[in-house]
């Protein structure tokens, strides 16, 4: 499995988004870092990995990168859906003919895509199981999601949801829920409607939660916001492995279940609602639990799986400890409380996209590695 993690790029000083992303990539290694849609965003790419602590290692190593060398010219980076402060009028389309088109054909879609998210590559070589997985994990999404859920504040106020960004996100015409195709063709054919239609231009723009890949062999989960820490992006990663490796065996015993996509919605919504600190929807009764019992009731389920990769010690504690820490969306909250100042949001992000090293931990710990200071 393998991550890809974007990043905003924000002034040292007035705490606010700034359209360098470019002379930030000029410092940096083109086969791990990347330009993203909007100047003031940059996407890191990890190596494919079988061990959850080598992800981490990798994650925190590109991180530490990218800090440095944006510290060295008076900018900061920011892991989170969205950044408080920004200027919409300010920002600017990197310059690529695909993303000045998407800017011609989208209008404000396009100016307001002022957020990062967190994207797990699991590995899946037959696109035919890929297809069908991208469906039937589709209940699991919100859950994730809320683990994830870091965009309060969106053009300095307070949207009231936990991610924001999922409503800003969800405004893209092929954004949602996957719905069941029952081969790869007719999956083909639906893209290649889309593009026919003028609706979109390639199948790159296809922006499902769960999708197939459309340039490497995984099942990609792509529902959540940037993590300012790195553990909970480690995870997120492990328990979406997981969901994959059961999601296998349920498409085998039973390939033509269809989910409801309805429900998805609505849990979906909910999950960006509230994050960690309301209630979910639970994906099997469909009714409504506290998050904690939710993500408590996945990850106990996933046991099995997440024994088999070794991850189970490591998931579980980091289960723990992400729910006894609460979402990002709440620590934010906190900071901004503290002061009323929305600067203070920003150097608190800062900080957390800053610490984002990995160490090995010795004892009686709740998992196996912590963020290094």
């Amino acid at each position: 499995m393998g991550v890809e993690e974007e990043f905003h790029v924000v002034d040292t000083r007035t705490r606010h988004l700034v359209p360098r992303a470019g002379i930030l990539l000029d410092m940096l290694p083109e086969d791990c870092f990347t330009k993203e849609l909007q100047c003031s965003t940059l996407e890191a790419n990890s190596k494919p990995f079988r061990d959850l602590e080598d992800l981490a290692r990798d994650l925190g190593g590109m991180r530490a990168m990218v800090v440095r060398r944006a510290e060295s010219l008076g900018l900061g980076i920011v892991a989170a859906g969205s950044v408080p402060l920004a200027d919409i009028d300010r920002m600017k389309v990197s310059p690529d003919p695909r993303y000045e088109q998407m800017l011609d054909d989208y209008q404000l879609l396009t100016r307001e895509q002022l957020i990062c998210g967190t994207q797990v590559h699991a590995e899946v070589t037959d696109r035919e199981l890929a297809l069908a997985l991208a469906h039937r994990l589709s209940p699991w999404a919100p859950p994730l999601l809320a683990l994830s859920a870091g965009s309060p504040y969106w053009l300095g106020s307070d949207t009231g949801y936990g991610s924001y960004r999922t409503m800003v996100w969800q405004r893209w015409p092929t954004a949602g829920p996957m719905a069941r195709y029952d081969s790869v063709a007719d999956y083909e054919r639906m893209i290649g409607g889309l593009i026919q239609s003028g609706v979109i231009t390639d199948p790159g723009m296809i922006y499902f939660d769960i999708r197939p890949s459309d340039h490497v062999p995984t099942v990609e989960l792509r529902i959540c916001d940037s993590c300012p820490r790195v553990e909970d992006i480690v995870l997120i990663a492990g328990l979406f492995r997981a969901l994959v490796a059961r999601g296998l065996e349920d498409v085998r015993r039973s390939p033509g279940l269809e989910v409801p996509l309805e429900s998805v919605r609505a849990a979906t919504w909910q999950a960006a609602r509230s994050g960690l600190e309301g209630e979910l929807v639970d994906p099997v009764e469909g009714v409504p639990r506290p998050a904690a019992e939710v993500v408590t009731g996945m990850v106990a389920g996933l046991r099995p799986y997440l024994e088999e990769a070794g991850d189970w010690e490591l998931i579980s504690g980091l289960t723990r400890e992400a729910l006894a820490r609460g979402s990002s969306a709440a620590r934010q909250r906190a900071a901004f409380a503290r002061r009323g100042l929305l600067g203070d949001v920003v150097d608190m992000l800062l900080a957390e996209t800053r610490s984002g090293g990995w160490e090995p931990l010795g004892g009686d710990s709740t998992s196996s590695y912590r963020p290094a200071a």
